[in-house]
C-alpha cells in the first residue's frame, strides 16, 4: 500500500512534476509476468526516478542496515526503502549474494519484476564498469528475459556525494527484453554466467553511450581512496632579470 501511495500520490506526481523526465523504450517492459529490470547505477536517485517510470512494481533489494538506523533520519530511510519497495538483506555471515539472489528469485517465480544493478555499486566516476555474475545467474535460475535499462544523466542530477538534486530533466531509456533461454540449465557454469553478464552489460554500454571500464565498479572506488591526496602546488619561480 505504501509502495503505491508514493508512487502516485506522495512522492511520483511532485517527481514528475520537477524532473519532467524523458523516458524511452517504456513499453519494453512486459506488461505482465516475470522479468529483470537491469540498471546502470549513476546516483542515489537511480532507485527513485526508474521505478517510478515503470507502471508495475519494481523490486530491488538492499542490506538490513538500511532499514535498522536509529532516529529521525533513520525511521525516514526506512519508510523510504519499504515505499519503494525494497528487501532488507542480511550481510551477516558472508552470505549476502546468495541471501539477495534467493529473494530475487522468489519475486521472480511469482510472476514480478526484480531491479538489479549489475555494477553491485554506484559508478565512481560515471563510465560503466564490469558487471558482476549474479544477474547472470538469477536469469538462469528464473528463465525470465532481462530488460537494460540506463540513466542517461542520473549523475548530473544527483552526483555521489550530494544530498540536494540539482533541477534537470532526468533521462531513462529502456532496451529490449534479452532472452538466456538457449542457456537453460546451465546456471553454474562460470564461463556461461561471465558471457550472460557481458551480453548485458555490453547492451547497458550501448543503450547509454557511456565509456565500459573491464573492472569492477568497488575496485575502482578502493583504488582511488588509496591514493594520497597531491601536494600543494609551490609558487611559480619568480622571473631574474639577465
Amino acid at each position: 500500500m505504501l509502495y503505491w501511495l508514493l508512487k502516485y500520490v506522495i512522492l511520483g506526481p511532485w517527481v514528475r512534476l520537477v524532473f519532467w523526465p524523458i523516458v524511452e523504450g517504456r513499453e519494453n517492459v512486459p506488461a505482465e509476468g516475470a522479468a529483470i529490470i537491469a540498471s546502470n547505477h549513476l546516483s542515489f536517485s537511480d532507485s527513485i526516478f526508474m521505478p517510478l517510470e515503470v507502471r508495475r512494481k519494481v523490486t530491488f533489494v538492499a542490506k538490513a542496515e538500511y532499514f535498522t538506523g536509529k532516529g529521525i533520519k533513520g525511521w525516514l530511510v526506512k519508510m523510504f526503502f519499504i515505499g519503494t519497495g525494497t528487501i532488507p538483506v542480511d550481510r551477516s555471515g558472508g552470505r549476502a549474494a546468495q541471501a539477495a539472489l534467493d529473494t530475487q528469485l522468489r519475486v521472480l517465480r511469482a510472476g514480478n519484476l526484480a531491479g538489479i544493478y549489475p555494477e553491485g555499486t554506484r559508478s565512481p566516476d560515471g563510465r560503466l564498469y564490469r558487471g558482476k555474475t549474479g544477474v547472470a545467474r538469477l536469469a538462469l535460475l528464473s528463465g525470465a528475459p532481462v530488460v537494460p535499462v540506463v540513466m542517461l544523466n542520473a549523475d548530473e542530477i544527483q552526483p555521489p556525494g550530494k544530498v540536494i538534486p540539482k533541477i534537470k530533466r532526468v533521462r531513462i531509456r529502456f532496451g529490449e527484453p534479452i532472452d538466456f533461454a538457449r542457456y537453460a540449465g546451465m546456471s553454474g557454469d562460470r564461463f556461461v554466467e561471465r558471457a550472460v553478464t557481458d551480453e548485458i552489460m555490453y547492451e547497458l554500454m550501448e543503450l547509454s553511450g557511456r565509456e565500459y571500464v573491464d573492472i569492477y565498479a568497488q575496485k575502482a572506488k578502493n583504488a582511488a581512496a588509496r591514493v594520497p591526496a597531491p601536494a600543494p602546488a609551490s609558487d611559480p619561480p619568480t622571473a631574474v632579470a639577465a
